[in-house]
């Protein structure tokens, strides 16, 4: 089981890099955009944060594999922790193939069905990213999606790992795992969420209230 940060913001990135409890870190244009920095830099202060084995996705774009494997040699010369984030797409699988018979982890993303997942594996993927708060906007099950995909894998000896993506609250997290995750991405809030619960709050209340009552008694 393994906990990644779906996140550009080297700063937020870093806070929770402290408290030891993240694998590794996903990125895409969409979260690049937002912090509006070069892609690459960003990647470099992501990566010198992890240690080698982590696994930092930074994701390719482009019409054909050639562009997105131009654009992925840049990314490897950074790190040997970088992942190549592609595309499913006829293209991004080329590319993914190719990645994957030199041994550079991959993880491909945009998945929304099974045989997507199949297509995926074959291509030699390190990673598939199931979309589940996606699937759920389309009205399917996004957590169905996960089990469906991790049974197939499991049952065929597939060694592609499924990382839980799109996810929006704490409790998809522990739905994907429970369903076959092997990794499960999400946004920094989400990740500050799972700390919480109502009666860890009145536990915590309770407890700090008895322990100064008994200083004034001591």
């Amino acid at each position: 089981m393994k906990l990644f940060l779906d996140c550009s913001d080297v700063h937020l990135i870093q806070h929770v890099h402290e408290t030891g409890l993240i694998d590794g870190v996903t990125t895409n244009p969409s979260l690049m955009r937002k912090i509006g920095q070069d892609p690459v830099e960003v990647i470099k202060r992501i990566s010198d944060m992890f240690p080698w084995s982590a696994s930092i996705s930074a994701e390719v774009v482009g019409d054909t594999a050639d562009e997105m494997l131009d654009m992925a040699e840049i990314y490897t010369e950074i790190n040997p922790n970088i992942t190549i984030k592609l595309p499913l797409t006829r293209e991004g699988l080329i590319a993914c193939k190719e990645l994957s018979t030199d041994s550079i982890p991959t993880n491909v993303t945009l998945i929304f069905s099974a045989a997507q997942a199949i297509l995926a594996a074959k291509a030699g993927a390190t990673y598939v990213s199931p979309f589940v708060g996606r699937v759920f906007d389309q009205h399917w099950d996004g957590i169905e999606l996960i089990r469906e995909i991790a049974d197939i894998y499991l049952m065929n000896e597939i060694p592609t790992q499924v990382l839980a993506a799109s996810i929006r609250d704490p409790r998809s997290v522990s739905q994907a795992i429970k369903a076959g995750a092997d990794v499960v991405t999400m946004p920094y809030d989400v990740f500050m969420k799972m700390y919480n619960h109502i009666l860890t709050d009145k536990g915590l209340e309770i407890f700090d209230k008895d322990w100064k009552e008994l200083q004034n008694e001591l």
